[in-house]
């Protein structure tokens, strides 16, 4: 019984980071699909415009304004809100089972978000940035 406590500990952070990637890739959905619709809505976005710069981007994605804002609406806000509540209360049920100071059970935490993490945190960087998307991360979710 106890095998299956330490089993169900590492899914439980398993879930967590899944948790984590899905609010990542939900945010990066809703706004590509708020790109498009940019992209759509203007005008100067022709079959010309589909060209390769010489700097090797697309004047498509020149074609987007840098400086609008984005702002989710009530849905896809609600939709997140519920994402980021479900990866709280995983976060605060993992850091309950680490107050048992049982060894075993943080050392399945510690496995837990080992694999957690190779599975669901293998992202490819943007070579644009010259990787500083990955400075954006968010910390640990645990405490806030």
């Amino acid at each position: 019984m106890f095998a299956g406590s330490c089993i169900g500990v590492i899914f439980l952070v398993l879930a967590l980071e899944a948790l984590r990637r899905a609010g990542k890739e939900y945010d990066r959905y809703i706004i590509a699909q708020y790109n498009h619709s940019l992209a759509d809505a203007s005008p100067d976005t022709s079959a010309s415009s589909n060209a390769v710069n010489k700097n090797g981007s697309s004047d498509v994605a020149r074609a987007v304004p840098t400086k609008h804002k984005f702002r989710p609406n009530v849905l896809q806000q609600a939709l997140r809100a519920l994402i980021h509540m479900l990866s709280f209360a995983f976060a605060y049920f993992v850091m309950l089972l680490a107050m048992y100071y049982n060894g075993y059970i943080i050392i399945c935490i510690f496995i837990g978000a080992y694999l957690g993490y190779f599975i669901f945190g293998w992202e490819s960087f943007s070579v644009t940035q010259r990787g500083q998307d990955r400075l954006e991360e968010e910390v640990t979710v645990c405490c806030g």
